[in-house]
C-alpha cells in the first residue's frame, strides 16, 4: 500500500510531467522541464508523486517507464527553489512523504536514461527497479560542490548498488562517472546507444508486462525486502511468496501454456 499524497490530486494536471501509453499495459511518465534540463521542481516532483500513486492503483499497468527524452534524464534539484531556504522549511517539505509512492510503487519500473542523471536526477533513477543507459549517459552526486549532500536517499542507494568505496568517491567528489564506469560497477543494468534507449526500454517493458502480474509483483517485493534481511529470513520470504504463487490460476496457466507449447495468457489472477 503506497503512502497516501500529501498534496492535492490536481498534481496530476500539471505538464511538468507527461503521461504516455506506448502500449497496452505499459506506462511512460516523461520529465518535461526542457528549458531546465528537467530539473526536479516541487511541482514536478508532486506530479511525479500523483502519477506513481495513480499507476500503483491501476491493474492494467503492468510496467512503468520512466524517463526525460533523449537529451536529458534530470540535472539534479532546482536549485533555485533551494538558495534561501532555511532548515525547518526544508524539514517541513517532507520530501520523503512525496517519494514514497515512486518508492513504494508494486510494478516494476524502469527508467530509460539519456544525458545527465544528477543530483537529484541520479536519486531518482536509482528508485527504478531496472536502468537503460545510453552510452553518452553521465552519473552524479554533485550536491556536495554547493555546500550540502545528497538527501534523497543517494548516499544510500549508492552505497548499496556499489558499495562503499565507489560510493565515497562519487559522494565526496561529486564528479560524474560514464554510462560505461556505471554499468561495470552494476548501477546500471544495460548500456545501449543513445538513440537506442528508448526502445530497449520499452522491449523490455513490453516483455515484463507480459508476464504473470502477481509474480511480477511478488518477486519485486521478496527483492527489495530481501536486500535488507539476512539471508535465512530472506530464504524464508522467498519459499512463502512462491508457495502463494501455486494458488494462482497465473500459475496453472503459465505451465498448461509450457506443456502444451503455446504462449501462455496471464490475467493477473
Amino acid at each position: 500500500m503506497t503512502t497516501q499524497l500529501p498534496f492535492s490530486a490536481d498534481a496530476l494536471n500539471s505538464d511538468t510531467v507527461l503521461l504516455q501509453w506506448p502500449e497496452p499495459g505499459v506506462a511512460k511518465l516523461v520529465l518535461n522541464r526542457p528549458d531546465a534540463t528537467n530539473a526536479l521542481s516541487l511541482e514536478l516532483q508532486q506530479c511525479l508523486s500523483a502519477h506513481f500513486q495513480q499507476l500503483s492503483h491501476d491493474e492494467s499497468v503492468r510496467c512503468i517507464i520512466l524517463t526525460g527524452g533523449d537529451e536529458v534524464f534530470a540535472a539534479g534539484g532546482d536549485i533555485t527553489g533551494l538558495v534561501d531556504a532555511d532548515p525547518i522549511e526544508i524539514y517541513k517539505r517532507h520530501t520523503e512523504r512525496v517519494w514514497a509512492p515512486i518508492e513504494q510503487c508494486p510494478k516494476p519500473v524502469i527508467a530509460a536514461v539519456c544525458g545527465y542523471a544528477f543530483g537529484g536526477g541520479c536519486e531518482l533513477m536509482m528508485h527504478c527497479d531496472i536502468i537503460i543507459a545510453g552510452e553518452h549517459a553521465s552519473f552524479c552526486q554533485p550536491e556536495i560542490a554547493i555546500g550540502i549532500m545528497p538527501g534523497i536517499g543517494g548516499t544510500q542507494r549508492l552505497v548499496r548498488a556499489l558499495g562503499k568505496v565507489k560510493a565515497m568517491q562519487m559522494a565526496l567528489t561529486g564528479r560524474p562517472i560514464s554510462a560505461h564506469d556505471a554499468w561495470v560497477a552494476g548501477l546500471v543494468s544495460e548500456l545501449c546507444a543513445d538513440d537506442q534507449v528508448q526502445h530497449t526500454a520499452l522491449t523490455m517493458a513490453r516483455r515484463i508486462a507480459r508476464m504473470p502480474p502477481l509474480a511480477v509483483e511478488q518477486i519485486k517485493e521478496v527483492i527489495l525486502a530481501g536486500m535488507e534481511a539476512p539471508l535465512d529470513a530472506a530464504m524464508a520470504l522467498e519459499r512463502k511468496a512462491n508457495a502463494l504463487l501455486f494458488a494462482t490460476r497465473d500459475k496453472t496457466e503459465g505451465m498448461s501454456a509450457f506443456l502444451q507449447k503455446r504462449y501462455p495468457d496471464f490475467t493477473g489472477d
